[in-house]
C-alpha cells in the first residue's frame, strides 16, 4: 500500500497573518533543484548545499531577475527529514504577500501546491511515522492544555504504537499456533492444547480492554469538556461565566433576557480544557427571538458533558427552576445555588425534595466565593469513573483507534468461543486474522487509501 512519491509539493507552513518569519516547505525529488534555481547566496555561492545547514541570501525570480525576499534557506536530504524525502525550507519575512510571491515561484520551477496534511502523509508513506504517530501530529498542534500536549507527544514518540505492535505480535503467535494445527493435523508436531489457546486469546483480550478503559479520560484530555450553565433569567449565569473566566466576557444586567445567544469560552482546569457555555434564561416568553434562543438552550443542554443548574439562593424555588431541574435529571448535573452573599431563602432540604441525594454547591458569582470548589467539582466528578492516575503513554484518545480495538476484541472473543466449542481451527484462525487486520488499521499496516485521505484531510495545508 505504501508507495514512492514522484512529484514535489510545496506550501506555506506557518499560520496566516503577519509575523517575523514565514516558512515555505518543499518536499520531493526536485526540492534541491528548486533551491538552486531560486536562491542567490550572499557571498561565494556553494557548489552544493550541505544538508541541514542554513544559507543566507535572496530569492530571485529566474524569469524577471526580481529579488522577492531576503531569506535563510536549508536543504534536508532524505531520509533525515520530516517527510523522509529531500526537503527544502525557505525562511522568509512573515508577510502574506511576500510568502505567496515566493511560493508562486517555487511552483513555477517544478513543484505543485500540497494538499492538506500531505507532508505528514508522505512521512507515513515513507515509514518516518506510522499512522497513529501521524495522527498525533494534529493532536500536538491542537493541544489545549499541558496534559493534552504531553499525551500527543507520547503518541508521537510511538508509545501507543509499541503497545499496539506488541498486541499484534501476540496475535501473530496465536495465529501461527492455529495454522500449525490446520496444516499438520496428522504430523507428529506439538500443538498447544485447547486450554492454552483459550488462555492466550483471553490474555490478549484483557490487554485490549485495559487500553480501551482509558478512552473516556483520553477523549476528555484531547477534546475537552462541554459545560452548559443553565437556569431561569437573572440567577447570575453571565456573572458566573465572567467569574470562571476571570474577565468580563458576558454582559450582566438586571433586565431579563439580556443573553439571547450563546457565549462560549475555554479555560484550563487541572490540565482539562473546559468549554463553558452561557445560555439564555429559561422562561415563558412571547418574543420570537428570545423563544428561539430558549429552544436552542435545550439543544445545547442535551449535548453537554456537564450541566450546571444555577439557582437563586435569595429566593424560593419557582416553577421555572423546577422545569429546568426536571428536564435535566437524567444527565450529568451539578446543582449550584448562587447569591450566597445575600440572605438565604433556598434551603438544601427544599432542593432535595426534587433532587434527592444531591448536595448543592453554594457560591457567590459576584464576589467569587465557592468558585474554586465548583471547578474542583467539575474535575473530580467528571473523572470519577476514569483512571485518573494513568500514565500518558497508555491513554487512548482517538475514536478510530477505539473502534478498531473493539473490533479486534470482538473477533478474538469469537475465536475463543470457537476454540472452546471444539470447532474447526479454520474458523478460529479466520477470526484471529480479522483481529490482526483491525489492529493493523491503527498503525496503518492495513488501512486503505480512502481512510488515509479522510484522516489527512483534517490537517492544515503545510503540515
Amino acid at each position: 500500500m505504501k508507495r514512492l512519491q514522484e512529484d514535489t509539493i510545496a506550501a506555506i507552513a506557518t499560520p496566516r497573518g503577519v509575523g517575523g518569519i514565514g516558512i515555505i516547505r518543499v518536499s520531493g525529488p526536485k526540492s534541491e533543484k528548486i533551491g538552486h534555481l531560486l536562491f542567490k547566496p550572499r557571498g561565494t555561492p556553494p557548489r552544493f548545499f550541505k544538508s541541514h545547514h542554513l544559507y543566507y541570501g535572496d530569492i530571485v525570480s529566474p524569469t524577471t531577475g526580481t529579488i522577492l525576499d531576503e531569506v535563510l534557506l536549508s536543504v534536508m536530504r532524505k531520509p533525515l527529514s520530516y517527510t523522509g524525502e529531500d526537503t527544502l525550507e525557505i525562511n522568509c519575512h512573515g508577510g502574506r504577500v511576500v510568502l505567496e510571491a515566493v511560493l508562486n515561484e517555487v511552483i513555477k520551477t517544478g513543484a505543485r501546491l500540497a494538499d492538506p496534511g500531505e507532508f505528514t502523509k508522505r512521512a507515513f508513506l515513507n515509514n518516518r511515522l506510522d499512522l497513529s504517530q501521524a495522527e498525533a501530529v494534529i493532536d500536538l498542534i491542537l493541544a489545549k492544555t499541558d496534559r493534552g500536549l504531553d499525551l500527543a507527544l507520547s503518541h508521537l514518540r510511538g508509545n501507543l504504537s509499541k503497545r499496539i505492535n506488541d498486541l499484534r505480535s501476540s496475535v501473530i503467535d496465536l495465529l501461527a499456533n492455529l495454522e500449525i494445527s490446520i496444516d499438520f493435523t496428522e504430523e507428529d508436531i506439538h500443538v498447544s492444547p485447547i486450554s492454552e489457546l483459550s488462555d492466550s486469546v483471553q490474555r490478549i483480550i484483557t490487554s485490549i480492554n485495559e487500553i480501551l478503559s482509558t478512552y473516556d479520560e483520553g477523549k476528555i484530555l484531547r477534546e475537552g469538556l462541554s459545560v452548559v450553565i443553565t437556569g431561569k433569567p437573572n440567577v447570575g449565569k453571565s456573572s458566573l461565566l465572567n467569574r470562571l473566566l476571570e474577565e468580563n466576557r458576558a454582559i450582566v444586567t438586571s433586565v431579563p433576557g439580556t443573553t439571547r445567544d450563546f457565549i462560549e469560552e475555554v479555560i484550563n482546569i487541572k490540565g482539562i480544557p473546559v468549554k463553558f457555555v452561557d445560555t439564555a434564561g429559561i422562561r415563558d416568553v412571547e418574543n420570537v427571538i428570545e423563544r428561539e434562543g430558549i429552544r436552542l438552550v435545550w439543544e445545547k443542554v442535551a449535548s453537554a458533558d456537564v450541566v450546571i443548574i444555577l439557582l437563586d439562593g435569595s429566593t424560593n424555588l419557582t416553577e421555572e427552576d423546577i422545569e429546568v431541574i426536571e428536564k435535566n435529571k437524567g444527565g450529568f448535573i451539578i446543582p449550584v445555588i448562587n447569591k450566597n452573599d445575600l440572605s438565604p431563602k433556598l434551603k438544601d432540604s427544599d432542593l432535595n425534595k426534587i433532587l434527592p441525594g444531591f448536595k448543592p454547591l453554594r457560591i457567590s458569582a459576584k464576589y467569587g466565593d465557592g468558585i474554586p470548589a465548583l471547578k474542583e467539582e467539575i474535575y473530580t466528578r467528571t473523572l470519577q469513573n476514569n483512571q485518573g492516575d494513568l500514565q500518558p503513554d497508555v491513554i487512548l484518545t482517538n475514536l478510530r483507534h477505539k473502534i478498531a480495538l473493539e473490533e479486534a476484541a470482538g473477533f478474538l472473543a469469537k475465536a475463543k468461543e470457537n476454540v472452546i466449542q471444539g470447532c474447526s481451527p479454520e474458523l478460529a484462525a479466520f477470526d484471529v486474522r480479522e483481529a490482526l487486520e483491525s489492529l493493523g488499521e491503527i498503525v496503518g499496516e492495513t488501512t486503505n487509501e480512502e481512510v488515509l485521505d479522510r484522516i489527512f484531510s483534517t490537517f492544515c495545508i503545510g503540515k
